[in-house]
């Protein structure tokens, strides 16, 4: 008989830990590349490097900087004060006649709308669409740079590096504007020491929904009546944080936006009363807008229309702006119940930072690629010389705003070229050729015509000006178009040579995963070499599953694919079953704990499961009863506590039934401990049973989630104590099992909120009738010969699948906008990076990696030789998880340049890629604790 040399057992995962970090990291360095960012920055004097008018004198006022310099354009704004709104959503401020169904969160935002429909020519309300991804860190650099943002940079949303690309922020400081920031800390940290005051504050808490609104408050109004800033940015996160735990139908939602709606008022009360001649607000622009959007339950990150959809809206404290030419307003309009047209415009954010940085005069920034917005811009031009009467008022206007475009136009033609340039890829030639033409076209009808009228216009030919200006500013605007979708379609560079790299050393892994489970077949206890029908029965639903990833419709709906696989494995074990004879109430009960996961995960893609308040949100109508119904009340309150007995019940039995002693006993009871300490938690949170008060008794509500914390860093240390002096006890082999996975589910159900239990009981009854199916048909034989046969891969690769269908059922799904952020601070107020990361990574992997990776060893037989069974079976699991990500990957390869590559490849890519790394580290620890 040959002997497996042990020691290589626990040496050999570590291998392919390396090996697959290797390929992984080779292939993101060149698909998850960040786009070249170009260390230039524009000044003033470059503008004289363009074929534009230099800029007029600035118009002065009496409160105006009289020795302010002259940049790229003329002034026409004194004073900016941006009011973010965190995740503020279009239906949040425009009117309810907009939209199909009027909603409870609708028409709060009342003073904006009156403004903006009281009086159309100083207020406007716009619909802004943002770029994916739309986390706020993206969104703010791309606000203040102009640039798109890249997708790597989600990495970073949690500890935003300072924006070394040039900017409107640094622009505002080079060119001598003072600025104030109070509110989120993101923007110190992106922008630090260019803040003349600033009063940050933490921003990541997402169960606080006050302390940043308030900071915000308190320092807001009295910074309105000083005259010792330019531009003043306030970023309020209550909007967010409410959606994020509660979900935009909520009464805390409507309760912020009623909060916001009495902020404003006073706001726009204070610059009312300053704005008259003289006056520190005489010509102060205030812009209200989001940074992104949400969906209906608070998440945001992703591509979708509700959360690239956001809005804004300007207001000019001079009355009488000029009107837009309907060739360039983007108005839509609808009639309100009153019968009264009202209008909103659009606006890309993309266009943000040419905006302002024309409305204030300074230079744009370097890598900006957006346009000055006709619409705001005008909402900002009273300053400029009008007449009263309205075609020559829109002419000069028109004047104004085309010389603007012109310095605009040069400045993204500069910034493309340069960029073609200097990064590894650039742009293709033929892409390069046909941005050329469109800016050669307009800058020669520019010269031979535009430049004449603006220097020398004596009147006498208002229409036929009149009618080239408005070409020259279409001509403009089509070169603006057509460098936003060259940029958005190609703005990444892929490394193929890397990317494939990568893909083939995931391959060539693969192939040694599986030469390492065929190795140990020189068993006296091995079966034929020959491929048995498990095997490929095995092979076929991986390859299956794989090949779903290719497309993108198979990607979004992975769950309910990974629950039929999962149910046609259990058909078979039926078929087995019914045909021997046995353990038909296991199969029977195994294809119901299926139906039930197809529930969880169909109300998973409905985004009702993605905070810990799921049993409160999830559909009622399965039921048939009102949602205040007191029976789904009670069952609502009742069913999480009564599934945790039930799972005390289980440990019980368990350590009963494998005669557990020492140190994996107490392991085992103390999870019991934290069982209970949980399900009083969620009793003392409920109001049927009476414990309200007990929190406030027992030292607050964080001090149960705390406690369970510690008594499962305890367990894990007395788990690896007692391998250290007990390692190699066969008969200890189920108590081991149970003892670790005990501990390590107690944090995960209490992180998965109320859902956790019922999950945990669900995952429990279908892991155990897995185990009592493996091999029905091989232990059902009468050939005594057999009865050491090797491990039924069908049964890791159920529990493979379980896994997967665990993920989803627990309200994630592969986006950043599934990750349940709130589970990050149960048991903690304050925000500390790694403390919040690892309980942010146990609460979304816990059920579908964590617990699945360390309770494999209960799929082994009774029988056999348990060390070698449980080496293959621990390979075959990492060849399944290996040959998704190698799947996925090669899917992101074959799809780089699709619509939805960021928005639905990209985050499949990053989610795989993690678990897979978490998986062969568990694998790792795994095989030490039981090898």
């Amino acid at each position: 008989m040959v002997t497996y040399p042990k020691r290589n057992n626990k040496l050999i995962p570590l291998a392919f830990l390396l090996i697959h970090s290797v390929a992984i990291l080779i292939f993101t360095r060149g698909f998850l590349l960040t786009r070249t960012e170009l260390p230039f920055h524009s000044t003033c004097s470059d503008v004289s490097l363009s074929p534009c008018l230099s800029p007029n004198p600035p118009i002065h006022h009496s409160n105006s900087n009289q020795n302010q310099p002259k940049c790229w354009t003329k002034p026409v704004v004194d004073r900016v004060v941006i009011i973010v709104l965190d995740a503020l959503r279009i239906d949040f401020l425009a009117p309810s006649a907009f939209f199909p169904e009027a909603k409870p969160w609708m028409d709060k935002l009342t003073v904006l709308q009156n403004l903006a429909f009281g009086n159309e020519s100083s207020a406007k309300i716009f619909k802004a669409f943002a770029d994916p991804p739309t986390t706020s860190l993206q969104r703010l650099k791309g606000l203040t740079t102009g640039g798109l943002p890249t997708f790597v940079d989600v990495g970073n949303s949690f500890g935003a590096p300072a924006i070394v690309e040039d900017n409107f922020i640094n622009q505002l400081v080079l060119n001598g504007k003072r600025l104030v920031m109070m509110g989120d800390d993101t923007w110190t940290q992106l922008f630090p020491n260019q803040f003349q005051k600033s009063y940050p504050f933490p921003s990541f808490n997402v169960k606080d929904l006050d302390t940043v609104d308030n900071g915000c408050i308190e320092h807001l109004f009295p910074t309105l009546y000083k005259d010792d800033w330019d531009v003043l940015i306030a970023h309020f996160l209550g909007v967010d944080h409410a959606g994020h735990i509660f979900g935009v139908d909520s009464m805390p939602m409507i309760n912020k936006l009623e909060q916001y709606n009495t902020v404003l008022e006073r706001v726009v009360d204070i610059l009312e009363s300053q704005a008259g001649p003289g006056g520190v607000h005489e010509n102060t622009m205030l812009i209200v807008m989001g940074d992104h959007g949400q969906t209906l339950n608070g998440d945001h990150g992703g591509g979708t229309a509700e959360e690239v959809e956001t809005t804004m809206f300007a207001m000019s404290t001079m009355k009488h702006t000029p009107s837009v030419p309907p060739e360039f307003d983007t108005s839509s309009c609808k009639q309100d119940p009153e019968g009264k047209q009202i209008c909103i415009s659009s606006i890309e954010q993309l266009d943000f930072a040419a905006t302002l940085s024309a409305l204030l005069g300074i230079s744009f920034p370097f890598g900006s690629i957006g346009h000055v917005n006709p619409e705001l811009y005008a909402l900002g031009s009273s300053s400029l010389n009008l007449d009263n009467t309205k075609q020559p008022a829109v002419k000069e206007w028109l004047k104004s705003y085309v010389n603007v475009l012109c310095v605009n136009a040069w400045q993204v033609k500069r910034y493309i070229d340069v960029y073609s340039n200097s990064s590894v890829v650039g742009f293709s030639s033929d892409d390069m050729s046909r941005i050329s033409n469109l800016y050669s076209a307009a800058e020669h009808h520019w010269s031979n015509s535009v430049k004449h009228i603006l220097m020398y216009n004596d009147g006498n030919e208002d229409s036929t000006n009149t009618s080239a200006l408005k070409a020259q500013i279409a001509a403009y605007l089509k070169f603006f178009s057509s460098v936003a979708e060259l940029a958005r379609s190609k703005w990444t560079e892929f490394n193929l040579s890397l990317m494939i790299t990568g893909f083939g050393i995931l391959v060539i892994s693969l192939i040694l995963q599986s030469l390492a489970i065929v190795h140990g077949d020189n068993k006296p206890y091995a079966v034929s070499s020959g491929l048995s029908t498990g095997a490929a029965f095995t092979l076929f639903i991986v390859l299956i599953r794989a090949c779903s990833f290719l497309s993108n419709s198979y990607i979004l709906e992975e769950g309910k694919v990974a629950n039929f696989l999962l149910a046609t494995t259990g058909l078979i074990k039926l078929r087995y079953s019914v045909m021997r004879k046995t353990m038909r109430k296991e199969a029977f009960v195994f294809l119901a704990m299926v139906s039930v996961l197809r529930v969880s995960i169909d109300i998973g893609l409905t985004k009702q499961a993605a905070t810990s308040q799921f049993m409160s949100s999830s559909p009622t109508w399965m039921l048939g009863l009102a949602p205040d119904h007191p029976a789904l009340t009670y069952a609502i309150e009742i069913a999480p506590i009564l599934s945790v007995a039930a799972l005390i019940c289980v440990l019980y039995v368990a350590i009963a039934r494998t005669h557990s002693e020492g140190i994996w006993k107490y392991v085992t009871v103390g999870s019991m401990l934290s069982y209970f300490l949980i399900a009083l938690l969620w009793a003392s949170e409920s109001k049927i049973f009476g414990f309200d008060g007990l929190l406030q008794v027992i030292g607050g509500r964080n001090i149960i989630p705390q406690t369970v914390y510690v008594i499962g860093l305890v367990q894990l240390f007395l788990l690896a104590s007692a391998h250290m002096f007990c390692s190699g006890k066969d008969k200890n082999w189920g108590s081991r099992t149970v003892a670790l996975v005990s501990a390590c589910s107690s944090p995960v159900i209490l992180l998965s909120g109320k859902q956790g239990s019922m999950l945990a009981l669900a995952y429990l009854l279908a892991g155990y009738c897995i185990m009592r199916l493996e091999g029905v048909e091989r232990r059902t034989k009468s050939d005594g010969q057999n009865k050491f046969s090797k491990l039924d891969s069908v049964c890791v690769v159920q529990w493979s699948l379980l896994s997967v269908c665990m993920f989803f059922a627990s309200g994630h799904w592969c986006a950043f906008d599934g990750l349940r952020y709130g589970a990050a601070f149960v048991g903690f107020d304050e925000f500390v990076l790694i403390r919040q990361a690892i309980l942010l990574t146990i609460e979304t992997f816990g059920f579908s990696i964590i617990l699945s990776v360390f309770g494999l060893p209960l799929l082994i037989p009774s029988h056999g030789e348990k060390r070698h069974q449980l080496f293959q079976m621990y390979m075959l699991y990492g060849v399944i998880s290996a040959t998704t990500v190698t799947a996925t990957i090669l899917c992101v390869t074959i799809h780089r340049r699709h619509l939805m590559v960021w928005g639905l490849f990209a985050p499949k890519f990053v989610f795989d890629v993690v678990g897979l790394i978490l998986t062969d580290v568990l694998i790792c620890l795994a095989s030490a604790f039981y090898l």
